[in-house]
Formats: C-alpha cells, sequence, structure tokens
C-alpha cells in the first residue's frame, strides 16, 4: 500500500519529474522508515491501513529519498542501489532540483493532516538533517573528529529521521504523551545503531552487497567512529587516515591495511559494542508499551539491524 501511496504521489504532469520519480522508486530500497511508521501505529492501537497514515508514510520515504539525492550531489556519488545515482545520470542541476521537488511534494502531501504538531516534527526534522549535512561539511578531512562530533553529525543526518517516524505514526494512532515519548526515544536509537552498522559496513561490506563503492566515507574526508577509535588505540595510524583523505586514494595506504588495523586493535569490535548498546537502549524504550504482535516486531527490529549485510 505504501509503494501504491508513494507511486501515486509521484505523478507529475512534468514529463521529467514523473519519469525521475520513478527512476528513483524503481530503484528498490528498505523502506524502513515507512514500515516504522506504521508499526509504531498499530503499536499504540491505531489503524494503520486508513488512508491518512499510509499517505504520511509515503511521505516519510519521500523525505528520505530527497536526502539521498542530495547527498549523492554533496558526496559526488556516482552509484546508489547497484545503479546510477540521479547525479550522475542526469547531472547536478537536475538532482537539486528533483530533491527540492521531493521536499516540497511531502511537506505540501502532509499539509492534508493539518496536524501542527506533525508539522513541527517534519519541519524540525528537515532543519536537523540540513544542519547534519553542514556540521559535517565543516569537519571533512578532520582527523581529529570526536567522538562527540561524529554522534552528533549522525543523529542530525540519520537518527532524527527514524524518531520522527516513530512519533508521527504514534500520533496519528491516537497515542498517549508517555507513548510518543517512548517511540520517539526508540526512533532516535534504533536510527543511531542502524548508522553505526552502515558505518561499520564501510570496513567489511562488499561494493555489491552495499550497492555502493566501500570505503569511500575516508576518501570523501568522513572520519567514522572505528577509525576514531583506532586513532585513539595507535596514533601510529593518524598519518595514513590524513594521507587518504587529503589525497582522496587508496594508493599509498591501502584500504585492507586500514580495515585490518581496525580489527586487530578492536576498534572495529568497540564500534560494534556501541551499535549493540544503541539497539539495546531502542529495545528497553518500549517498556511502556501495551503488548502485541506489533510491539514484537519493533522489539526484533534492533537484532535484524545489527546482523545486517547490506
Amino acid at each position: 500500500m505504501v509503494e501504491e501511496e508513494f507511486e501515486r504521489q509521484s505523478r507529475s504532469d512534468i514529463q521529467i519529474i514523473s519519469f525521475l520519480t520513478e527512476y528513483l522508486r524503481a530503484s528498490g530500497g528498505k523502506r524502513v522508515r515507512p514500515a516504522l511508521l506504521l508499526l509504531s501505529n498499530y503499536a499504540v492501537g491505531g489503524r494503520a491501513a486508513e488512508h491518512n497514515v499510509i499517505r504520511m508514510a509515503a511521505v516519510m520515504e519521500f523525505l528520505h529519498t530527497a536526502t539521498i539525492v542530495h547527498d549523492d550531489i554533496i558526496d559526488n556519488a556516482e552509484t546508489r542501489r547497484n545503479q546510477p545515482s540521479v547525479n550522475s545520470r542526469f547531472g547536478n542541476q537536475t538532482a537539486v532540483l528533483m530533491g527540492d521537488w521531493l521536499y516540497m511534494s511531502a511537506f505540501e502531501t502532509s499539509l492534508a493532516e493539518r496536524s501542527l504538531p506533525i508539522l513541527d516534527i517534519l519541519t524540525a526534522v528537515t532543519r536537523k538533517m540540513t544542519e547534519g549535512e553542514l556540521i559535517q561539511l565543516t569537519l571533512l578531512g578532520r582527523a581529529d573528529l570526536s567522538e562527540e562530533q561524529y554522534f552528533d553529525i549522525l543523529k542530525r543526518k540519520t537518527a532524527f529521521l527514524f524518531s520522527a517516524c516513530c512519533e508521527i505514526g504514534a500520533i496519528l494512532g491516537g497515542c498517549s504523551a508517555s507513548e510518543q515519548e517512548a517511540l520517539s526515544d526508540y526512533g532516535m536509537n534504533l536510527g543511531t545503531a542502524f548508522q553505526l552498522i552502515d558505518d561499520l559496513l564501510d570496513f567489511t561490506a562488499t561494493d555489491d552487497a552495499l550497492g555502493k563503492p566501500v570505503g569511500v566515507d575516508l576518501l570523501e574526508g568522513k572520519l567514522t567512529l572505528p577509525l576514531i577509535y583506532l586513532l585513539e588505540e595507535d596514533e601510529s595510524k593518524r598519518a595514513a587516515v590524513q594521507t587518504v583523505m587529503r589525497e582522496g586514494s587508496y594508493e599509498e595506504w591501502p584500504r585492507s591495511l586500514l580495515t585490518r588495523a581496525t580489527e586487530q586493535t578492536g576498534a572495529l569490535d568497540r564500534a560494534r559494542r556501541r551499535a549493540n548498546e544503541f539497539a539495546e537502549r531502542a529495545k528497553n524504550s518500549l517498556d511502556c508499551l501495551p503488548p502485541s504482535k506489533y510491539l514484537d516486531s519493533l522489539l526484533s527490529i534492533p537484532a535484524c539491524m545489527l546482523e545486517r549485510e547490506c
């Protein structure tokens, strides 16, 4: 139903827009964020099959897709989900405008709810995601990025949207204040664990599994948690990290060397433990929710997320 609604919201009298939205929709994706909205709605006694709930689930996927389009422009990414990114195939100008169209369409559709609390959440999360991108841009190429700075960027760029999906689903389901807070916290912790695993996969996965090149974070000047922990454990690797970021290449310092170093120093395991911590916090956030198969589904997601390989 969400897929049908996504397709419906993608329709436009302007041919290039219809073509691009279909290109993006057909590229697939996990649809994690709409699923979280629907499950959160059901978990508080809502009726997620109702059209307004399906509509808002599609809105959240629109927002997520818009961030992907803009992120790929900023990162000069050539592939996304095993196919050419919008910017690499159609150019940056088209991609910027397409991302803007997706954002505005998401907000236009959400206005149908006539809900100030939901609009407040949507505007806040959009602002947070933009702030996260700007903060990250100012810190690119910094080998002295702190763990605190890393988590600040992560939460703004990723976790706040997870939280918003859960919170909006709960609001549409007529939740209590405690249930709204619980699901907001759940989404925040789950989103943090999700991105931590994503950053770990940059070291452990393959290009085909991820649907995009691995090892690119460092080439783009982004220091992720495994490398932050590596530099805490082995200062001698700082020169290698700085060289790769400066040159945008693994020619002098092979990626395999840095991956092996994160394994040998325990940095990779340490980062994985942090992901486990946030996954556990996510589950603990839901203690106030009544028992149901939907709660069971929400409780099972953190473990699945920790085990994902793509």
